[in-house]
């Protein structure tokens, strides 16, 4: 009898388990800034552009540049998604496709349970499901610490290769002394081809041992704790809200819209795009010059 009894409190004690592990769930603000100085620095020496000209792509750029999101977690997964807003006014389809680009839009689904993710984008107007291996960084654990939202972190460094659709780092290339060859690049190129891509970042994350969750915001994961600040070349990503076991619990499920495509298949496919723009802008009869003059 006394055996029976202990088998059935086992059992319950299993189920309970599994229960308060699947109904755990977590939620997290973030607020994403990436540096425009160089970009402001560059229009300010472009005699093509006035002050109220640059004050409008300022205003723009702000709405492209500074973004929330949020990340939804569990023990297993979660979603990191923008929060959604109006579109600024004036905004139109370039500069949300542009927003997209820069890492709006859409949500990114990780697994690290199964290494997996997920992300919906769409690009040109057309809808993309890119489902990869989660990238695996070699984070070099750092004894240093700082207090981030009340929650003591420690900080992990790990070198990372930039994509070529990573245009959240993208930056000026070094003007060119030469005011012939300079004058002659203007007349040739148009200004996607005045930016370059590093080949590699050095990215800084802090993470909390308090909240033990393999998590952190948009790609980033892999540490013994929720990373709350992570700094991506010239973009910080920074905590400002974490609530533990929510009350509302979100779905925290793999997006499903869209074709199909790895992570380096959708690069390619941006990245021919971007070529073809530049073709037809900068071709025969195209409009050549910076800023698609």
């Amino acid at each position: 009898m006394h055996k029976s009894l202990f088998t059935v409190a086992f059992l319950l004690l299993g189920i309970f388990s599994v229960t308060a592990q699947k109904e755990f769930q977590g939620l997290a603000v973030y607020e994403s800034k990436t540096s425009t100085s160089d970009m402001k620095e560059r229009m300010q020496g472009n005699k093509d552009i006035t002050p109220d000209m640059q004050k409008m792509i300022e205003e723009r750029m702000k709405g492209m540049f500074e973004k929330t999101f949020v990340l939804n977690f569990d023990r297993s997964a979660s979603i990191y998604k923008e929060e959604e807003k109006l579109d600024a006014p004036g905004q139109n389809g370039g500069m949300r496709m542009m927003s997209s680009m820069m890492g709006g839009g859409g949500t990114y689904y990780k697994n690290v349970k199964d290494k997996t993710y997920s992300v919906d984008k769409e690009f040109m107007g057309k809808e993309f499901l890119i489902k990869d291996a989660l990238p695996q960084l070699e984070w070099k654990m750092e004894s240093e610490t700082k207090v981030v939202g009340g929650y003591t972190c420690y900080k992990a460094t790990a070198v990372k290769p930039v994509g070529a659709t990573d245009f959240k780092n993208f930056r000026p290339k070094k003007e060119d002394k030469d005011e012939a060859k300079k004058e002659e690049k203007e007349k040739t190129t148009n200004f996607m081809d005045e930016f370059e891509v590093p080949k590699e970042i050095t990215i800084t994350a802090w993470y909390t041992p308090e909240i033990p969750v393999n998590q952190g915001p948009d790609s980033y994961w892999g540490l013994p704790g929720l990373i709350l600040e992570v700094s991506d070349g010239k973009t910080v990503i920074l905590c400002s809200k974490v609530v533990m076991n929510t009350k509302e619990k979100a779905e925290i499920k793999a997006p499903k819209t869209g074709k199909e495509v790895t992570q380096k298949e959708y690069d390619e496919i941006v990245a021919a795009k971007m070529q073809e723009l530049q073709e037809m802008r900068g071709g025969p009869g195209g409009r050549g010059g910076r800023f698609g003059r």
